[in-house]
């Protein structure tokens, strides 16, 4: 097949831009001490709001995203994702109020949403089917790593200055547009219409609201006004979106592609099992830093050795997955996944055990990270025909947007302002429960792997391929 030149190039320049996008949804969890000493007049429900418009607006735009990739180029849309993250990572570095901030970093998540989606179509692109479950593992693996380096990368750089969590990212995006064009080839397909921006405004909507009542409701009351107005805006938005995706040309939801039941369940397998991953990355660091009195520097650290694992295993559960299927590789992360979260319950008290109690934790959800994160982004690629992989990993990873909104607000509800070992207790059973559900779900998709294939060959659509001469001799291959 015709595909990019120089596979494992662009597996490194679309797996580092996804690294940074996916980083920027945890690296400031932690900062957040630092930003609120130098705007004392922000309280905590505005200052939140840093990390949930970022998350919301993600969630919300990367449908459209993969949509407009599909149409009008991967390769185009990528670079403007990156530019995009460039530009508003220096703004956000600048901002001199908490509100600019949130605003510049809306226009960051929109960049994101750009990367991602685009980022995964140009990976299944560049490789054979025979090495994609390695390279979607590998690139499902960065994910996952940059989300729970946050805390540890964040705790390094607030030493300095909290504007270093976004001045990091300007050195890596300006290097990869300059390699990008030079590595990345282009493919769209015509067909596909132009996106339902109303639509992504009515998710926007609906998971703001949601999460907004969730996080108010424990201090104004469930029955307060506000919050009955925000879960019935919730309701009729999230409604709204599916009943407006039947009618539009180009749907926010591809509607079609949730008719392939595999498919669908690792939707949800995604939103459920990211919410609990949510839950319990920024839940530790509360635990680290509230109940062991750990800085933010010693607590970012001491959550390092699960990414760790998570790059061993999901290199690995990439080949396992081409070998098994999604479906047992699914049920042994969430098991995994759960355990480990159930060894904090057992063992994690108010006195300081981390080599009894924290690490062996971390070491099993590590484990259980690796072996989902590359299952459930493959399935696009296994049941989904290559013109759908673009909506197709966007609907997936808008799943795992959502799920990261939800957990978090989950996570304020259940410890509270002034959460005890109770408090936490609850954050990790919550955890613990999505890694069960995930694994469960993982069952059903292993009982109908020989029922839901791809339609049509999953192999990269040719007839719109922008650039169809051949490479210079010596830019073959890798």
């Amino acid at each position: 097949m015709n595909s990019a030149a120089r596979p494992g190039a662009t597996l490194l320049v679309v797996s580092t831009a996804a690294f940074l996008a996916t980083l920027d949804l945890f690296i400031v969890a932690i900062a957040f001490p630092a930003i609120r000493a130098d705007f004392p007049d922000a309280g905590i429900a505005n200052l939140s709001w840093v990390l949930n418009a970022y998350t919301v607006v993600f969630a919300a735009f990367l449908a459209p995203a993969g949509r407009l990739a599909d149409r009008f180029g991967r390769r185009r849309l990528f670079l403007l994702g990156v530019a995009t993250f460039t530009l508003a990572s220096a703004a956000c570095a600048l901002a001199g109020s908490v509100w600019l901030l949130v605003v510049f970093r809306m226009l960051q998540a929109a960049g994101a949403a750009l990367i991602m989606p685009t980022s995964l179509a140009l990976l299944l692109a560049a490789f054979p089917a025979e090495r994609r479950s390695v390279a979607v593992g590998t690139w499902a693996s960065v994910g996952a790593i940059a989300a729970a380096l946050g805390p540890p990368v964040g705790g390094l750089l607030v030493e300095a200055s909290w504007r270093w969590v976004f001045l990091v990212n300007l050195p890596i995006c300006l290097v990869t547009l300059v390699v990008g064009p030079r590595v990345l080839r282009e493919f769209r397909d015509a067909r596909t219409g132009v996106p339902d921006l109303l639509g992504a405004a009515g998710l926007l909507l609906g998971v703001g609201a949601l999460a907004y009542a969730l996080v108010k409701a424990p201090e104004d009351g469930w029955a307060s006004p506000g919050v009955l107005v925000a879960f019935g805006l919730a309701l009729l938005a999230l409604t709204w979106v599916p009943w407006r995706s039947t009618r539009h040309p180009a749907p926010i939801m591809d509607l079609p592609a949730l008719r392939v039941p595999t498919f669908w369940l690792a939707c949800v397998a995604m939103a459920v099992y990211s919410s609990g991953f949510a839950a319990m990355l920024l839940g530790n660091v509360a635990f680290l830093t509230g109940i062991w009195g750990d800085s933010a520097l010693t607590a970012g650290l001491s959550l390092a050795p699960g990414p760790l694992v998570v790059v061993i295993v999901a290199r690995l559960g990439g080949s396992l997955n081409h070998r098994f299927g999604a479906g047992p590789m699914m049920v042994a992360g969430g098991v995994s996944f759960a355990l480990g979260v159930g060894v904090w319950l057992w063992r994690m008290g108010v006195e300081p055990a981390y080599l009894t109690a924290m690490l062996p934790g971390q070491l099993l959800t590590g484990l259980g990270v690796g072996l989902l994160m590359p299952s459930l982004s493959g399935i696009v690629a296994t049941v989904l025909p290559a013109a759908r992989w673009g909506s197709g990993s966007s609907m997936v990873n808008t799943c795992r947007q959502v799920g990261t909104v939800l957990g978090t607000a989950i996570l304020v509800l259940l410890i509270g302002d002034s959460p005890g070992l109770a408090n936490f207790r609850h954050s990790w059973l919550f955890a613990g429960a999505t890694g069960v559900v995930a694994a469960a779900i993982g069952v059903v998709i292993a009982s109908r792997r020989s029922r839901d294939r791809a339609p049509e060959p999953a192999e990269p659509a040719e007839p719109e391929l922008a650039n169809p001469a051949p490479r210079p001799v010596g830019a073959a291959g890798d």
